[in-house]
Order: structure tokens, then sequence, then C-alpha cells
């Protein structure tokens, strides 16, 4: 590599796990660094392997550390299936424009 390596911030509902590990996988070998979820709330049966829930204090904690994860990119790529864009990833995108990082989505 010739050049350092960009940085994306996955975003998006955790209900689309599989939208998850594919980007994940798709982007790191496009040779990418990759930051992303490390708790699926939506899908935490699935992603953890038992029903795994979270409170209202530790959820707040989560969207905090998720920005930090985007001050840390160059660009979010947002995992819009179906098109759908909740609340939470709503306020990763505004807060990405904010910051002035590049933004791509899944689906346009």
């Amino acid at each position: 590599m010739d050049q350092k390596p960009k940085i994306v911030c996955l975003c998006g509902s955790t209900r689309f796990y599989d939208a998850f590990q594919e980007a994940y996988y798709k982007e790191t070998m496009a040779g990418r660094i990759v930051l992303s979820v490390g708790f699926y709330s939506h899908s935490s049966k699935r992603a953890h392997g038992q029903k795994v829930g979270c409170t209202k204090k530790q959820k707040i904690m989560l969207d905090e550390l998720h920005k930090r994860k985007i001050d840390l990119a160059d660009e979010i790529l947002v995992l819009n299936v179906g098109k759908y864009i909740g609340e939470s990833t709503k306020g990763e995108i505004e807060y990405a424009k904010k910051h002035n990082k590049g933004i791509r989505y899944l689906e346009e």
C-alpha cells in the first residue's frame, strides 16, 4: 500500500446484521479500515448467541461511542437496507455532515 488506507464507519440499524457482516468484508477487501458496531441490539440473539438487551443509559453510551468512531473515520457507509434509515442512523448522518465526513449509501 502506497497510501494510507481510508477509514470507514458502518452506520445503520443493527437489525441488518447480515448487511453489516457483508459490508465489513467488502470494505476490508477494498483496502479500507472498518469501524463498526460492537453490539447488535436488534439482532442480539443471532449476533451474540443469546438475547442480550441494554438499558437506556447503555444505549446513550453506545450512541456516543459510535460518534467517536465517526470522528476517527474519513467517511461513513450507511447500510440503508430497503432504504430504511432509523432515527439513530439519521442522527449519525447529521453528525457526519456536521464534521465534514464523506457519506456513502448501500442503496441510493
